[in-house]
């Protein structure tokens, strides 16, 4: 009998205690401020022995219906909307190569200037200091071409960005971006980015940090500048090679991966001769594909390294999977 009281006896303290609880105010959790920000932009990848680290300096959303060239605005609309992209964000991205002896930037994103771009962007020195390294490390700075959302990031408050940093680009590039006389005649639409190559490189060119060089060459062990003019007069890939494997990083050989890996010989109205651009894109994408190179995008969605596979008359993108080095 007492046994039973006492059972009793529990079962009633339980089942005050559960409409105790039941009768509590609901706590919403998750009423938190919404942070808004994600993790920090870098990916790091092996290529041999090299290093290679993909650093973001954001996204905008250009108007690609208006800018692509060779192809309709519905095609254009069609082939966003299958891939989940319209309107699209389009990544700016650089690459930092670790050789082992030598830290080396490829491109610097748009930094502050943000005119025709608006805001998000301005990132790469933020992730670079978060991927590990910092901006007076950088031995070299590689540029594939000189419109602003490759080159701004070299320039900060008036001062050299990376100030240890030899700074490397076509010569015909420096003839030009880096000229007066050439932006006074430009269209009022361009004279912006004359005004910030000229802005950016004064620095280093006062400094005795910018080495232009001509067309194809090594630049350092393992690293080849390969001339693909047509995007720009001065356009620059640059061919990465360790032990055996390569990674081609080819600046603006591609803006709208959803439009361009189907149709290579479309083009956009940046290009200065949209002949020699498609006819690099071509030629690009059909080596990188037939030898399985890694790629490394300026703007294909961060981290914008992939593989690239024929598809049809066209290629697909293949992105690298994600996989933590330690």
């Amino acid at each position: 009998m007492i046994k039973l009281r006492r059972s009793l006896l529990a079962l009633a303290m339980a089942t005050t205690g559960l409409m105790t609880i039941a009768a509590l105010p609901a706590t919403a959790y998750a009423a938190a401020p919404q942070v808004k920000k994600s993790a920090p932009g870098y990916y790091r990848v092996m290529l041999g022995d090299f290093e290679i680290t993909a650093l973001s300096d954001g996204a905008f959303m250009p108007p690609v219906n208006k800018l692509l060239q060779g192809i309709s605005p519905k095609a254009i609309d069609k082939a966003l909307s299958a891939d989940f992209q319209n309107p699209m964000a389009m990544s700016i991205n650089a690459f930092l190569i670790n050789t082992g002896s030598k830290l080396i930037l490829v491109d610097t994103g748009l930094g502050g200037f943000e005119e025709g771009f608006g805001p998000g962007l301005n990132h790469v020195i933020e992730n670079l200091k978060a991927a590990g390294y910092t901006p007076e490390q950088v031995d070299e700075v590689y540029i594939t071409h000189m419109h602003p959302d490759h080159i701004g990031g070299l320039f900060k408050d008036g001062q050299r960005a990376f100030p240890n940093a030899i700074v490397r680009a076509d010569q015909h590039e420096t003839d030009q971006w880096l000229s007066q006389a050439n932006m006074d005649k430009a269209p009022d639409g361009w004279k912006f980015a004359f005004r910030e190559a000229l802005q950016t490189f004064k620095p280093y060119v006062d400094a005795g940090q910018f080495k232009p060089f001509s067309g194809t060459q090594v630049l350092s062990p393992g690293i080849t500048a390969v001339a693909e003019a047509g995007h720009t007069h001065g356009h620059t890939i640059y061919k990465v090679e360790s032990k055996g494997q390569t990674l081609i990083l080819w600046g603006d050989l591609m803006h709208v991966a959803s439009v361009q890996f189907a149709n290579p010989g479309v083009t956009i109205a940046f290009d200065t001769d949209n002949k020699r651009a498609a006819a690099a894109r071509k030629r690009v994408y059909a080596e990188a594909a037939a030898k399985g190179y890694l790629i490394g995008a300026a703007h294909i969605s961060f981290p914008g390294l992939g593989h690239m596979r024929a598809k049809g008359k066209g290629y697909e993108w293949v992105p690298v999977n994600y996989v933590p080095l330690y």
